[in-house]
């Protein structure tokens, strides 16, 4: 039997003295002046105890390689790009992985032409800054087995690239290098993911608890191309995966759309200065298909929507099959879903974050609609579930960015963007934790602050203060995880 005593901390939201007693990773006891006995004791200090915090949309493996891909995040067109890859240093054996790029408001694509002008035999590949769309020279081109072509590649025909980048030589992270990962994450107050990496996430947990990893829970997603095999191995949503329990089944992940920056979110109205309003991945027929076939196999449904018809679609096909789960992203909405989502009982899933970068660009491709992009208020007062996550490498897996983002809805010295659908701290807080709560029965995740999240202040202020959050203590199932 394992026991920890958290000493000498204060219940944010209360602000009162609490001791909080973890046996066998379970809150047994809360109250001042808990008697030791045999436990642990991990001395919160007077600081400030929270529920352990989750990200509800992290693609691990990806993020755990993009901590040594190039940025290219600070280029503004095509040329900038080049530049950047021209000066890197070549690193024999491996291919150039760069991140961060958004053509979305750039003159004109880039091409393969100008890429192989700067880069010659080394295979480059350069992954836009939501993951939807891939540059490549010549050489990835043939790593990869596709043939010649001008352009980058969307969508469809990229997804299959960016799951197979961790099996190129020199690309994998080693078990040490994720392990460090887990342990950032940590430090941040996380204990738990919902890991939606593209390949084997369900395998890969195991295979990583088995080495040691004890920092985070995870529930593991797959997609269309596994369900067959998860449905016959009877893996529905929340069966453990390893022995620890620290590994669950998580849900079925669903493209069903495309994103803002490549312009191919479905929509109900055409971009700005175009006739497209973008496009869907699948027909709504195979969406409801899909939701079907896990809701019978008890599997919960992650379903990425970015557009306002794709968000439509995607409600439909909840409400066709009574499957139960996510809408990820839930960027644009019509009003007149908003309100669907709670009767249907499907959490929205948002990453605040994106609204820091996305803010400029969907005033000038998406115009008048940006008073519908990120709609937390009205979701939360209508009685909608929100998760807050990253979508991470997308955006940075730091929760307190994302509560920050939340508040404020601004990155920079301009007023916070549509305002009106902020959320408290409160609210962003509880978003981010999973439904954990510091009371006997729960589980023994506790995270210790310096300070507190929830003091009052101007929305700037409390956001500004949330971003510089510092973490004492991280414990997950009532195993110190991180500490200062």
């Amino acid at each position: 039997m394992s026991a920890l005593l958290i000493r000498g901390g204060r219940l944010v939201g209360s602000g009162r003295a609490a001791d909080i007693r973890v046996v066998d990773g379970r809150i047994v006891e809360l109250g001042p002046g808990l008697d030791g006995g045999d436990a642990t004791v991990l001395d919160a200090g007077d600081g400030w105890l929270i529920p352990g915090l989750w990200d509800a949309h992290v693609h691990f493996g990806q993020w755990v390689r993009s901590r040594a891909w190039l940025d290219v995040s600070s280029a503004d067109d095509a040329e900038g790009v080049c530049r950047l890859i021209a000066a890197e240093p070549v690193s024999p054996g491996r291919p150039l992985i760069g991140f961060g790029h958004r053509s979305a408001g750039w003159p004109r694509p880039g091409t393969v032409a100008e890429l192989d002008a700067v880069s010659g035999d080394r295979a480059v590949f350069l992954i836009s800054g939501d993951a939807h769309n891939g540059w490549l020279n010549s050489a990835a081109l043939r790593l990869a087995g596709l043939p010649p072509r001008t352009g980058p590649l969307q969508e469809a025909e990229w997804f299959p690239v960016l799951a197979g980048l961790g099996a190129l030589p020199g690309v994998a992270p080693s078990l040490a290098e994720e392990a460090a990962g887990a342990r950032l994450l940590a430090s941040r107050g996380l204990v738990g993911i919902v890991d939606l990496e593209f390949s084997d996430a369900h395998l890969d947990w195991p295979r990583r608890i088995a080495a040691g990893f004890d920092a985070l829970r995870v529930r593991a997603g797959v997609y269309e191309h596994q369900l067959d095999e998860v449905v016959a191995a009877g893996l529905r949503t929340g069966a453990p995966l390893e022995d620890t329990g620290l590994a669950t089944m998580g849900p079925l992940k669903v493209i069903s759309d495309g994103s803002l920056s490549t312009r191919t979110a479905w929509c109900c109205e055409p971009y700005v200065g175009s006739e497209s309003s973008g496009a869907p991945n699948l027909t709504p027929e195979h969406l409801r298909d899909l939701l079907g076939r896990a809701s019978g196999s008890s599997l919960e449904v992650a379903v990425h929507a970015i557009g306002d018809r794709a968000n439509a679609v995607a409600l439909d096909a909840f409400e066709a099959t009574g499957a139960r789960g996510s809408i990820e992203h839930a960027q644009l909405l019509r009003r007149e879903d908003v309100a669907r989502f709670a009767a249907l009982g499907v959490t929205a899933s948002m990453q605040p974050a994106h609204l820091l970068d996305d803010r400029d660009l969907t005033e000038a491709i998406w115009g008048g609609r940006g008073r519908r992009s990120f709609l937390a208020r009205s979701l939360l007062d209508a009685g909608a579930r929100l998760a807050l996550g990253s979508d991470a490498p997308v955006s940075p897996p730091d929760p307190w960015l994302a509560m920050s983002a939340a508040v404020h809805r601004s990155g920079d010295e301009r007023p916070g963007w549509h305002q009106d659908q902020a959320l408290t701290a409160a609210e962003a807080l509880a978003a981010s934790t999973d439904g954990g709560r510091i009371a006997p029965g729960e589980r023994g995740d506790v995270v210790v602050l310096e300070s507190d999240p929830l003091a009052p202040g101007p929305a700037d202020e409390v956001a500004a203060r949330l971003r510089s959050m510092r973490v004492r203590a991280t414990v997950c199932a009532g195993r110190v995880t991180w500490a200062r």
